[in-house]
Parts: C-alpha cells; sequence; structure tokens
C-alpha cells in the first residue's frame, strides 16, 4: 500500500537491524491474543471436526484482513499519538463520540465475558470446578495483573502465554497423522462445504474484535518516539508493520494448528464436535490423558491473556472518553477496567449455559463491530487528522473492502442467530 511505502521512501531511510526488531515485538502480540481467543477455538474445532481440511482457507482470509485493520489502527497511534479511543474525542461531534465509545465499552464487556468464560470452562476441565466459581478465581487473577504489573511486564506475561498456546499445539499435532498434501490445498483454495456457510462465518466473521482496533492503536504507543522527527516516525511505521505481520502469522499458525488437531482428531474418526468441554472428553480416548490436560492448559493460558487484553482495551476506550492516554495507575483507566471487568464477570452468572454465553457475546460484536471499523476508517483517511500519513486512494479502497466483508459476515452471523 502506499502508506506502507511511504515509510521506506526518501534518501535517509532509518536503519533497521534484528536486534532493534525484536525489542521492538509485542504490541501485535497482545493483538494475536485476541485472535487466538476461545471464540476462535470453539469455532475452528467446529470447522476442523466437521469439514476436515476443507475450511483451512478462511483462516488464511480472516488474518489478511486482520493484518490490514490492525494494521491501519497501529499507524493512527504512531502518526497522532493518540489511541482510537482519544481520537474519536477530539475529532467527532461529542453526541456521536459518545455513542462510538459507549457501544465500544458494551462490546469490551461483551468480549470480556467470553474470555472469562473460557478460562472457567477450562478450570472445570482441569479440576471439576463449576463454571461460575471458575469465572470469578480467572477475573481475581486478570484483575491482579492488570492492577499489579506495568504495560511492560503484561506484554511479557501475554507472550509467555502465546507462546506456550503454540507449543502446547505444536504437542497435540505431533501426535495425530496429518495429510499435509490437503492441508496445502485447504489453505489456499475457498470451498464451500455442504452446511458449513454458519461456520465460515463465524469464523470470518469474528476475527475482527472492536476491542483489538482501541487496544492496538494504544499499546503501539509504549515505543516512545519524538512525534516531530520525521525519520523516527518512519522508523516506527516500518517497525510496527514487521510486527503486525510477524504477530498475525503466528496467530494464523495457532488458528491453522487447532483446526488441522481437529480434523486429524474428530474428522477422520467422523466424530464432529460442537463444544470446547466436548473435544477435550473425546481427546482422551483417542489420544490419551496428556493430550486432553495440554488441550485444557492451552485453553485456560487463551482464557487468562485474553481477558487480560479485553480490560486493558476497556481501560484505553474509557481513559479515551477523558482524552487520557491508558495509564493502569490514573483512576479513569483503572475503573474503564473494573467496567469492563467485573459486569463481563456478573453477565456469567445471569446465563443460563455456557454455550448460550458464547452466542450472545458474539452478537453483540456483530452490532458493534462496523461501528468501529468504520469510525477508524474515517479518521485514518482524514488529512486533518493524519496529515500527509492519511489513507491514500488504494489504501482507503481496500479498507473499505475490508470493512465491508467483516461487516457483512458479521450482520450474517447475528442474522442467523435468531
Amino acid at each position: 500500500m502506499e502508506l506502507f511505502s511511504k515509510c521506506f521512501s526518501g534518501i535517509h531511510r532509518p536503519k533497521l537491524t534484528a536486534i532493534d526488531f525484536i525489542r521492538y515485538i509485542g504490541p501485535g502480540m497482545l493483538v494475536t491474543v485476541g485472535f487466538i481467543d476461545p471464540g476462535n477455538w470453539a469455532s475452528n474445532i467446529a470447522a476442523g471436526s466437521g469439514y476436515g481440511y476443507a475450511l483451512l482457507w478462511m483462516v488464511t482470509l480472516s488474518t489478511l484482513m486482520l493484518i490490514l485493520l490492525q494494521h491501519n489502527a497501529a499507524h493512527l497511534g504512531i502518526v497522532t499519538g493518540k489511541c482510537l479511543s482519544e481520537a474519536a474525542t477530539e475529532y467527532l461531534p461529542p453526541k456521536l463520540k459518545n455513542v462510538i465509545l459507549i457501544s465500544a465499552m458494551g462490546a469490551a464487556v461483551s468480549t470480556a465475558m467470553a474470555e472469562l468464560l473460557g478460562g472457567a470452562i477450562a478450570l472445570q476441565m482441569l479440576f471439576g470446578l463449576p463454571v461460575k466459581l471458575g469465572t470469578v478465581l480467572v477475573l481475581l487473577l486478570v484483575l491482579w495483573l492488570q492492577f499489579t504489573n506495568s504495560y511492560r511486564k503484561i506484554e511479557k506475561i501475554i507472550i509467555g502465554f502465546v507462546s506456550l498456546i503454540g507449543f502446547a499445539f505444536i504437542y497435540e499435532l505431533h501426535m495425530v497423522q496429518i495429510d499435509w498434501g490437503a492441508a496445502g490445498a485447504g489453505w489456499v483454495t475457498p470451498a464451500f462445504p455442504k452446511g458449513a456457510l454458519p461456520v465460515i462465518m463465524s469464523v470470518l466473521g469474528a476475527v475482527v474484535m472492536p476491542h483489538n482496533l482501541f487496544l492496538h492503536s494504544e499499546i503501539i504507543q509504549s515505543r516512545q518516539w519524538n512525534l516531530q522527527d520525521e525519520t523516527v516516525i518512519r522508523r516506527q511505521l516500518k517497525y510496527e508493520f514487521g510486527d503486525t505481520l510477524f504477530s498475525m502469522l503466528i496467530g494464523w499458525a495457532i488458528n491453522s494448528a487447532m483446526i488441522l488437531t481437529a480434523a486429524a482428531a474428530f474428522f477422520q474418526n467422523s466424530k464432529k464436535v460442537d463444544e470446547l468441554g466436548q473435544a477435550q472428553e473425546m481427546l482422551r480416548p483417542l489420544l490419551g490423558d496428556a493430550a486432553s490436560i495440554v488441550f485444557a492448559l492451552a485453553l485456560l493460558f487463551a482464557g487468562i491473556s485474553s481477558s487480560i487484553t479485553a480490560g486493558m482495551a476497556g481501560g484505553s476506550i474509557f481513559a479515551g472518553m477523558f482524552s487520557e492516554p491508558y495509564d493502569i495507575s490514573d483512576s479513569h483507566s483503572k475503573t474503564g477496567v473494573l467496567l469492563t471487568m467485573v459486569p463481563a464477570a456478573a453477565v456469567v452468572f445471569l446465563i443460563s449455559s455456557p454455550f448460550q454465553g458464547l452466542i450472545y457475546s458474539q452478537m453483540l460484536l456483530s452490532v458493534q463491530l462496523p461501528i468501529t471499523i468504520f469510525t477508524q476508517i474515517y479518521l485514518t483517511s482524514s488529512k486533518r487528522v493524519m496529515g500527509k500519513y492519511a489513507n491514500s486512494l488504494l489504501d482507503r479502497i481496500l479498507l473499505w473492502i475490508t470493512g465491508g466483508i467483516v461487516t457483512a459476515l458479521n450482520l450474517a452471523l447475528l442474522i442467523s442467530a435468531f
């Protein structure tokens, strides 16, 4: 894209070294957590167990769309020094801004509910704890991590969790027989098996989550820079794309591994799986106790880490309403985290079943997501906001197409729920 190509233009190009890039990695990893959250687990396992390798292409397509939108959100943070919530507060009419950001807080609560629920389901798998008790335990752990650790410590914790999830699925893949020829074709060949459309919509339509767009525009600013120095800005834009690309590819690999494992373990044995608990129980006789325990542990790590990022996103959105950046030592950020996490846990106590909770969560996200996507595109296309780094014509075309696809899929998923 033209915007990215600008990062490489000019005579004086910032030097990019491997060591500098490794030190920069982190913001993209926090976003990746939203790409491998419990909701994605359920969809991927349903895809692999029901259709084998045929739906791997949707992981490839969803990752490409995610890279484009998250890359764009991060650019807003780098160029303006403001997160999406702060930018909306400054550049949009107050009434419109309030509708957008209040609905975004609702989406963050909805997301956090699903993430806490995923962690609670994992505790039930491992220790037989009731889901509601598990929800409270995950909530307390997540709040403790958020309130007692600096951002950089949280970042390291998340990178550690993502690594453990990745290793868990490497272990799972090692225990099953994968048809790599069929898998290779599945990654790049769109297919629509009979009855697969709801699963396709659930994975593609849920891959971009509103809170992640707010979060990425905020956490990218943890890499300090001087906004008056164009060379520094160009370097940050270059590093950010590398971080986003690297992190999203890891998300692609883990999501692919979920489908591959489900396809090899369940589809090839004619066992269709619709729920996470059912998947863990069915793994035990097929692959042994170790595989089922590793599966549950990986789900626990995913639930905890995605709950942390959901809370951070809520804190960022709420602080942005007051034109403030996310800072867990500030009262507005703390209030935003609590307004996200506590109601999310309370909702779990009101739902009749974990499965219904995930459905309700996805429905709320389906309603709010178009609002966030098109708000972001408007802001990043505005020269008043972005200056010369505003989206080019090609950027706008690609973003509108991507936003349109994601929105259509989410709305279709919402309609199908009724």
